[in-house]
């Protein structure tokens, strides 16, 4: 006879089963190949159209790093004020990741456009295929649904087409993909809003763009998340809004810790004093979260921001004003 005991002790066993199971069944955690002197890479232009200097300025940088650059077969093309049609600049993406021979991608410009193609990238093979995705502002959507899809690190970094003279970008670039080392990152931060230490996946970039993505299934799970932000030419009402989205949403209040950057061109001209500032704005939101939180840090849209370790285990060290990556980013 089948007692209560006997039937908990077999659900109890099957579900032990069951765990194991997918336990073994469980994808190993894959890296994407370092950066190296003479490698190939892929530079694609997965937003808004790029201009000839553009691609001068992609060429100069990435020959100047040691690598040897491959420009997609779209990159050049114009589709109204996008780099090609939405097909075309997916199939770049997909082209570069499923080539054996690249061991590396760079966006050569931002802008707008990259969430467009989202649907049309071909995931299985970006799975199978991990390379270090590098670029930043409209590139961000592309982080975020590589880190939700396929789960490896990517780095928040100077596009292609950026300047890339500035010692901080180059150096962190260097450590973080060519050496495979986890530096500590000097976040060169302005304000400590909240002290303290905190740990989790490092996620975030562009305001804009991860607010605009909220609530359409691409993004990675927040909670937990070393979340990191930055925008430029918005006023601080804007950032008001999209920063009271994250709240309601609940990313804010279940963050490990958080970032905000330098950023640029972010005030308003108010002669009667009617405005908040941006400070202000960061007060509201951030200053009242439990968790560690600094502003003016290195990254955004100014010359020389670091490179940051996107979708990797970090720690987060508000008063020393430091990112240590706890994982290399690149095998």
């Amino acid at each position: 006879m089948i007692t209560r005991r006997s039937a908990m002790g077999g659900f109890a066993a099957a579900c032990a089963a069951l765990t194991a199971s997918r336990l073994v069944a469980a994808p190993k955690r894959v890296r994407p190949p370092r950066l190296q002197a003479g490698g190939k890479v892929a530079l694609v232009a997965p937003a808004s159209a790029v201009s000839a200097a553009e691609i001068d300025r992609a060429r100069h940088w990435v020959s100047s790093m040691g690598l040897v650059p491959q420009f997609g077969a779209n990159s050049e093309a114009k589709f109204g004020y996008l780099a090609g049609t939405d097909a075309q600049r997916a199939a770049d993406l997909n082209a570069a990741f499923a080539d054996g021979d690249i061991r590396g991608i760079f966006a050569i410009r931002g802008g707008y456009g990259a969430a467009r193609i989202l649907p049309l990238l071909d995931w299985p093979t970006i799975r199978a295929n991990p390379k270090l995705f590098v670029g930043y502002s409209d590139n961000t959507a592309l982080h975020l649904a590589i880190a939700r899809e396929a789960g490896f690190a990517t780095l928040h970094a100077p596009n292609a087409a950026s300047p890339w003279s500035e010692a901080a970008s180059w150096e962190s670039l260097w450590r973080l993909a060519f050496t495979g080392e986890m530096p500590a990152l000097d976040l060169a931060t302005d304000r400590v809003l909240k002290p303290g230490k905190g740990e989790g996946r490092l996620l975030g970039g562009n305001l804009t763009i991860l607010s605009t993505l909220m609530g359409t299934g691409r993004l990675p799970e927040m909670e937990g998340a070393v979340l990191f932000l930055e925008d430029v030419n918005e006023e601080p009402y804007r950032i008001d809004r999209m920063l009271q989205q994250l709240k309601l949403a609940g990313v804010l209040d279940s963050a490990a810790g958080v970032i905000f950057g330098r950023c640029r061109a972010c005030s308003v001209d108010d002669p009667d004093g009617e405005s908040f500032t941006l400070d202000d704005v960061l007060d509201q939101h951030l200053g009242t979260l439990d968790c560690p939180v600094v502003t003016g840090a290195n990254i955004g849209h100014i010359r020389g921001q670091l490179c940051l370790p996107h979708g990797a285990r970090v720690a987060f060290d508000a008063d020393g004003g430091t990112l240590t990556p706890l994982e290399p980013v690149t095998a």
